[in-house]
């Protein structure tokens, strides 16, 4: 019998969600649209039962809310190296006590500064007070002005050391950092990952981009099978940047079939504390 294809539950654990300059053009260029009527048909087609936003437009309440069948994590992206901190903790917090609001997210790389800063003491604090996650950028940025040296996996290391209460997320696997990310992940039990951000725009011809990528294609996989963490990896798109269909493929083809439910779901659920609030 032919195995009906994304028949699984999936949640996709990283995307965007705002009017940003040039957010319509990047849906338009992976064939969508940057709309939530889009998005929750798609998500349904493909089923995808949640989306969780990486919302960093501002720390106001009143600018996050979003529709049912997404959560988010709050973003403090420049609002972290404002003076104001108890202003800042203070939304912080009041985000984290709401129950679509799974986690926090920092941007290290486009913000100048080490995530193991002590003055990030007090947002990991309120993290753990809360049981949520730190979802953190690493790897390669998008803009010229961002810095590596901050959003390197490595400084997970020492978040993780410093917070061990904590658990962080590795988003974008540190790309194209994978030795180093995977050594993180090795070490540090509460690290986990997200594949997001590996593709954007619209491929086509998904046979042929496997191929051509093949190398790339293979390392990311074998550091993934040597690490054999796979209840720490999750499915993550970075949407609207690529087109789903081919994020579902790419990852297919990243990671072991026998993972897939671990990858496509169940990790994202019990890391994001999903389990009662999702069907």
């Amino acid at each position: 019998m032919r195995k009906k294809l994304n028949r699984m539950k999936i949640i996709d654990a990283h995307f965007h969600f705002a009017d940003f300059p040039g957010f319509n053009e990047l849906a338009i260029a992976a064939g969508h649209e940057n709309t939530a009527e889009h998005l929750e048909k798609e998500y349904k087609r493909l089923g995808i039962i949640c989306g969780i936003v990486m919302g960093n437009k501002t720390l106001s309440l009143e600018g996050h809310h979003y529709p049912s069948f997404m959560r988010y994590c709050i973003g403090l992206d420049r609002f972290a190296i404002e003076e104001d901190h108890e202003r800042q903790l203070s939304l912080v917090e009041a985000h984290l006590k709401r129950p679509d609001c799974v986690g926090l997210k920092l941007y290290p790389g486009y913000n100048h500064f080490y995530v193991y800063d002590k003055k990030m003491d007090p947002f990991f604090a309120l993290a753990a007070k809360y049981h949520k996650p730190v979802a953190i950028h690493t790897g390669l940025t998008a803009t010229n002005d961002a810095l590596l040296k901050y959003s390197h996996p490595f400084t997970l290391d020492e978040a993780a050391v410093r917070h061990p209460d904590v658990q962080l997320v590795m988003c974008h696997i540190g790309n194209p950092l994978l030795e180093s990310a995977i050594a993180v992940l090795e070490k540090n039990q509460n690290v986990a990952v997200d594949l997001s951000g590996l593709l954007e725009g619209r491929i086509g011809d998904m046979d042929r981009f496997l191929k051509e990528n093949h190398w790339y294609i293979d390392t990311l996989k074998g550091w993934l099978v040597y690490l054999h963490a796979w209840d720490r990896v999750l499915f993550g798109t970075d949407w609207p940047l690529p087109n789903l269909d081919e994020y579902i493929t790419l990852t297919k083809a990243i990671v072991p079939e026998p993972y897939w439910e671990n990858v496509f779901w169940k990790n994202a659920a019990r890391i994001y504390h999903l389990e009662q609030s999702i069907d």
